[in-house]
């Protein structure tokens, strides 16, 4: 799990089971404690057959992250896909 800090918001990456597979997500929590987490898949569209490889593209993606938005959404930069399209398919 990486987090970086924001100037309203902590965000948070991480990993959860579904169901054999694992999905890679980053939560939005507020700092001042006047509102609920929010949670955005990473690579919606692909799950993981290992824990630590959701968890490195959670914390990839945090990492790429360039600012949130005022409601905690995160910017991305331009033309950025979440994918690391070299990986190997059996580590996918």
């Amino acid at each position: 799990m990486a987090e970086r800090e924001f100037e309203h918001y902590w965000a948070r990456s991480g990993a959860t089971a579904e169901g054999s597979r694992f999905g890679a997500y980053i939560a939005i929590t507020p700092r001042h404690r006047t509102g609920f987490p929010s949670y955005f898949a990473i690579c919606e569209n692909r799950s993981f057959r290992q824990k630590d490889l959701a968890e490195e593209a959670a914390a990839a993606a945090l990492a790429a992250v360039l600012t949130l938005e005022e409601d905690g959404t995160p910017v991305f930069p331009d033309g950025y896909t979440g994918f690391a399209d070299d990986a190997p398919a059996d580590e996918i």
